[in-house]
């Protein structure tokens, strides 16, 4: 993976680059594990290595585009309806079902390259294959630890677009999931992130943070301590010249 989108939408602050074409942002998405074992939660973040020339030395969640082979893996289990559907919510382009479990596929195949942690349910070699043919190639290292991918677990609470003039934009979804749903741990596929580890709220405070992910840990602390039943998504994006933050609310019925 180039770059991790789950960075890249900018503060207001941060500078446009002239004359730049308006890029149609593409689907993201990150996953945040959250380990509640101690007596306060930790989270799992890494550091993007000095050598890379998208964020060298910034602090992220790991995460990453979704990719087309995203679409035709099938997972042990699925999204809670109430996520699947707060993901339709404004989608940009053809609206999906299909292209709503892809973006939580992708938090978890971009986790586990990124990490070497596996959120999945040991199904067998074949689990989370197509019907028919072999599993797509983006695919088979995860698939080769005997686990299918598992969604269930996965709670989607926030979403961020990178504002227009961007040399880069991103649709991205940040996907919240307790640390207890790793079933298992490979060897990372890439080495983008560095320094992998495990961080109190206030330990994320102090790192060296792009500002989406900065606001995105607050988002967190809010979400960490707010009763179910207030559930809302935070919702960065730019509209009538200005980047917003707005609230995605659950419809009751």
């Amino acid at each position: 993976m180039a770059d991790n989108p789950a960075a890249s939408p900018p503060s207001p602050g941060e500078a446009k680059v002239p004359g730049a074409r308006r890029l149609r942002p593409r689907d993201a998405a990150t996953l945040v594990l959250v380990d509640r074992s101690g007596s306060e939660p930790r989270v799992l973040m890494g550091r993007r290595r000095s050598t890379q020339v998208f964020l060298p030395n910034k602090f992220v969640f790991p995460g990453g585009r979704v990719d087309r082979a995203d679409r035709f893996v099938m997972p042990a289990d699925n999204l809670a309806a109430d996520d699947a559907g707060l993901l339709l919510h404004d989608m940009k382009g053809t609206v999906s079902a299909t292209r709503a479990r892809a973006l939580a596929l992708a938090a978890v195949r971009e986790t586990f390259e990124e990490t070497g942690l596996v959120i999945g349910l040991v199904i067998g070699r074949t689990a989370g294959a197509p019907a028919a043919g072999t599993p797509p190639a983006a695919w088979r290292p995860f698939l080769d630890t005997g686990h299918a991918p598992s969604l269930a677990g996965l709670t989607y609470f926030a979403r961020a677009i990178t504002p227009p003039s961007r040399p880069r934009r991103y649709d991205t979804r940040f996907f919240l999931a307790d640390a207890r749903l790793v079933a298992a741990t490979a060897k990372p596929a890439d080495d983008e992130l560095g320094e992998v580890g495990w961080f109190t709220l206030s330990e994320m405070r102090a790192l060296d943070l792009p500002n989406i992910t900065r606001a995105i840990v607050e988002d967190l602390a809010m979400h960490l301590e707010r009763p179910a039943h207030e559930r809302c998504v935070p919702y960065y994006c730019f509209r009538h010249g200005s980047f917003r933050r707005d609230l995605i609310v659950p419809s009751r019925a």
